[in-house]
């Protein structure tokens, strides 16, 4: 036995070391962000019935609802963070590692300045703000919601910067320290929220400040201690702070932030849409289903993320040939994950009885939930490459007109058509166009070396 389980773990690492060198870090990161995500996805099946059964499902969705209006804030980093990304993977690269310390303090300075000028402003108008009409809800009191907006808020402001750690990491081409982070995180918000089942009454503050603290505590630790370790080399520093390179940041780092505007309205406003239109309590199924389903999008994202710094690497190499097996690649791995959907859709009425008995969640959302996670993936096999190399204009375009169709298609489909929340998903599909139809066209253009105009920008 012991010879067969040796033998089995040689053959592994002999795969693994196999091929050119960013590959088999590719590789290596896949395998272990597998082991790492596959443990995260398992506590975050298990959070939704001890947190619904924590606070009731009405205010579970409140909590969904708020979370993802507090999420809408991401975009203030103006696309720093994938400008940080990019631009640290050519000066790494290149082994300039100056130019790299000064590109990560020069990030970390600016995005203070803006959370520090958003918490100010925040502060002043919240007393003015009516949440309970905002989350159409009298379940949660007044007072209370007013609470959990600020908890809520001020930990995303702090985590936020401290997550600049995750774009270093990504830059790299290590994504599987962030899933090793993520995953604590996800542990000590488990070990709090348990104890607050035990402890106390039900309550959507303490869930607030259980879900904001967990994160930040471990943002906080890990980024002393890379900075202090492995990556004191680029470590931020005041002396390193240079205001040219917000030129060069936001130079990609701007493209990077329409696109992120256009897809936080089309992917984080759905509970918000079905809280104003069919009311808080209907968000939770939507979530389930949402859960369920984007295992498909967590693994596609575990094989992909790695390849998006690789891209970058091989592309001012010019090794295009690299380039096109690793895209052949990502489309077997899509066509293995539709069969797997398939395969979940079909048991996906028994699996939501089995895990969370008390919700309801209809066979029409659940098929329309399958299609969009699979038109998804589908389009970020080549959306990641298009990200690597910041050829992202037409992604732009597309994004901005997305936006502005977004909800009047999700109205329409949900209130006029009758198809409530699957509605709202189906408006989110179309929304995605451009990675599924337009994304692979433009991968094919600039590889082929035919990419002119808006295709090559």
């Amino acid at each position: 036995m012991y010879k067969i389980l040796k033998n089995f773990l040689d053959n592994i690492g002999q795969r693994l070391n196999k091929g050119q060198k960013r590959s088999v870090k590719a590789k290596k990161n896949i395998l272990a962000s597998f082991l790492i995500k596959g443990t995260s996805i398992l506590i975050g099946f298990y959070m939704v019935p001890l947190t619904i059964g924590y606070v009731d499902k009405e205010q579970y969705g409140v909590w969904l609802t708020l979370s993802s209006v507090v999420g809408w804030f991401s975009f203030f980093d103006i696309g720093l963070g994938s400008g940080l990304r990019n631009k640290l993977a050519l000066a790494l690269a290149n082994d300039e590692m100056e130019k790299a310390k000064s590109y990560v303090s020069s990030t970390y300075a600016i995005l203070g300045m803006i959370i520090s000028a958003i918490l100010v402003v925040f502060f002043v108008i919240q007393p003015y703000l009516d949440w309970q009409s905002i989350l159409n809800t009298t379940e949660v009191s007044g007072p209370e919601l007013r609470l959990v907006a600020i908890a809520t808020f001020a930990f995303f402001c702090i985590n936020f910067i401290l997550k600049l750690i995750y774009s270093i990491f990504l830059a790299y081409q290590r994504p599987a320290y962030q899933g090793l982070y993520n995953l604590l995180s996800n542990i000590l918000a488990l070990i709090i929220v348990f104890t607050l089942t035990k402890t106390t009454e039900g309550s959507l503050y303490y869930l607030s400040l259980a879900l904001g603290v967990s994160p930040m505590v471990i943002l906080l630790l890990v980024s002393i201690y890379m900075f202090y370790g492995g990556y004191r080399s680029i470590a931020p520093s005041f002396s390193y702070v240079r205001r040219e390179q917000f030129g060069e940041l936001w130079g990609i780092g701007g493209k990077f932030f329409i696109v992120q505007v256009s897809s936080i309205i089309i992917f984080s406003t759905d509970n918000v849409i079905i809280t104003q239109l069919l009311g808080p309590s209907e968000v939770p199924a939507y979530a389930i289903a949402y859960k369920y389903f984007g295992l498909i999008t967590a693994v596609f994202a575990i094989v992909s993320s790695p390849f998006w710094s690789a891209y970058t690497e091989a592309y001012a190499k010019k090794d295009m040939q690299w380039i096109l097996a690793t895209n052949k690649k990502l489309i077997k791995v899509w066509m293995a994950l539709f069969a797997f959907s398939i395969v979940m859709l079909l048991g996906s009425t028994y699996f939501y009885h089995f895990w969370v008995p008390g919700i309801e969640v209809p066979f029409l959302l659940s098929v329309i939930m399958c299609v969009y996670v699979n038109v998804l993936a589908w389009g970020n096999i080549f959306v990641v490459f298009i990200n690597g190399v910041g050829k992202i204009k037409l992604q732009l375009v597309v994004g901005i007109i997305s936006m502005l169709v977004n909800v009047p298609l999700s109205y329409f489909f949900a209130k006029t058509l009758g198809l409530d929340s699957a509605g709202v998903i189906l408006a989110s599909i179309i929304s995605v166009a451009y990675g599924p139809i337009l994304a692979p066209i433009q991968f094919k253009k600039i590889l082929n070396g035919t990419a002119t105009g808006i295709w090559n920008k």
